[in-house]
């Protein structure tokens, strides 16, 4: 009989708050306001100042008990009052929590009572998201947040040439390529959220209270007149709770509805299949040809794929993280020749099994599909599976160290390695550089357990 547990262990996502701050911290200017309890703001910025290895501020409405009862707007006041005496800010972004939700706090309404009030002032923009961590994940938080900024900034009044770019919850390294990526096809684009420096940037002889860099407000305004809007993801914020008109869009979806904005939805480009949609989108919005940098950056992966093949060919893998990675990281194993023994999430969109049927054929490659699940269940599957390698956040070592098998670090988050931020793993080139880290891992464990030993392979 299998067991029936009531309780998540050791949960295999991050809350939805977290994931919020993440997207603000891409807006040029911004500072986060966490509208709770002092501990979500310190949980937060642990998490992101440990995996980014930069200074992080996330302010908090700090509720206290009589808070908690009474309601939070004068907490809220006084936070919004001390973030722009001491920072400044361009834009507040408000994300609620929770507690804050689980009370029944007013957001809009505490913001349009404090534009009333401070009307004879100059006020940053404000941006509020609801991200209750009961109703969704990390991931349902960011890409919320998307949404909400792009549904209270965009218009459509200033039509132009250039597409919008939404890459979704990847890696400061992976920004700084697709933007690489876009100049070489000659694109004007928007990407947004663009943290790429805000979250990894050069060194500072002073202490910047906000870092420099992220999406202009002028840009996310503009986003309803871009000619195409480019989407990462599969699965999106799908599992977030639904509206009284159904799911909740993502933000490409939404300037399609509203503002006729075509919208390409492609898997996050991680192996070469993925990769071709991704380059042959942006060859057909160019017109042009894929610049021979790329298309060479293409031949020299497939050489890797066959040098290394006898080396992956037929291990075994799990993988875990948000739902959108770890399908792609499904078809990048896929061509390389490694199985995916067990695909784990802990997010909760009830469209993780249909996704990786579209991948595989189910009689071929029997694969555990977890979705909604901890890593104590993922553990106890690995008992059974026994996979040579895992491929996912550094929540997941103490599996590895417990099976005595490698664990390629990617996802977020990343705290027990150097240079998570500098992590590239989407493109031609990103994947390349994944593929060598996952055939170095094998190769490594192999050495390091024979009986002999070797120097060459």
């Amino acid at each position: 009989m299998e067991k029936q547990y009531i309780s998540t262990r050791n949960a295999c996502k991050l809350c939805a708050p977290l994931g919020a701050s993440v997207a603000l911290k891409g807006i040029e200017g911004c500072v986060p306001l966490i509208h709770g309890s002092q501990g979500c703001a310190t949980y937060i910025r642990r998490y992101m100042i440990s995996h980014y290895k930069e200074p992080v501020d996330i302010a908090s409405s700090n509720f206290s008990e009589a808070a908690t009862v009474y309601g939070g707007s004068r907490n809220f006041i006084t936070g919004i009052n001390n973030i722009i005496r001491q920072y400044n800010p361009k834009v507040i972004g408000i994300a609620s929590t929770c507690l804050s939700e689980t009370i029944g706090e007013d957001l809009p309404g505490l913001i349009r009572d404090y534009k009333e009030a401070n009307k004879d002032k100059e006020l940053p923009t404000f941006i509020n998201v609801s991200t209750a961590s009961y109703c969704g994940s990390h991931i349902d938080g960011f890409h919320n947040t998307l949404l909400a900024a792009i549904k209270s900034l965009a218009t459509d009044k200033l039509k132009g040439d250039y597409i919008n770019i939404f890459p979704g919850f990847v890696s400061p390294a992976d920004i700084r390529y697709l933007k690489e990526t876009l100049d070489d096809f000659g694109i004007k684009y928007i990407l947004f959220p663009d943290y790429s420096e805000t979250l990894d940037n050069e060194h500072w002889k002073d202490y910047q209270l906000i870092p420099q860099g992220g999406t202009p407000l002028s840009d996310i305004i503009r986003t309803g007149g871009a000619k195409a809007t480019i989407e990462f993801g599969n699965v999106f914020n799908k599992g977030a709770v639904k509206s009284n008109a159904g799911r909740i869009q993502t933000a490409g979806e939404w300037l399609e509805n509203e503002f006729k904005v075509k919208n390409y939805q492609i898997g996050m480009p991680i192996g070469i299949k993925s990769s071709d949609s991704f380059f042959n989108v942006l060859s057909e919005i160019s017109q042009k040809n894929i610049p021979e940098k790329h298309r060479k950056e293409r031949g020299r992966l497939i050489d890797a794929y066959v040098d290394a093949h006898k080396y992956v060919f037929g291990k075994k893998a799990m993988i875990f993280g948000e739902e959108d990675l770890v399908l792609s990281l499904a078809g990048f194993l896929k061509e390389i020749g490694i199985e995916p023994a067990l695909i784990g999430s802990g997010g909760n969109s009830g469209l993780l099994r249909s996704e990786v049927e579209k991948l595989f054929d189910q009689a071929e490659v029997p694969i555990s599909v977890l979705s909604g699940s901890d890593f104590e269940t993922m553990r106890e599957q690995a008992e059974e599976l026994k996979p040579d390698i895992l491929i996912g956040n550094s929540k997941g070592y103490y599996i590895a160290r417990e099976r005595k098998i490698p664990l390629v670090r990617l996802g977020f988050p990343i705290h027990d390695r150097f240079g998570a931020a500098r992590l590239h793993h989407i493109g031609y080139r990103g994947t390349q550089e994944l593929f060598d880290r996952i055939v170095n891992a094998l190769i490594e464990y192999k050495q390091e357990n024979s009986p002999v030993g070797y120097k060459y392979i």
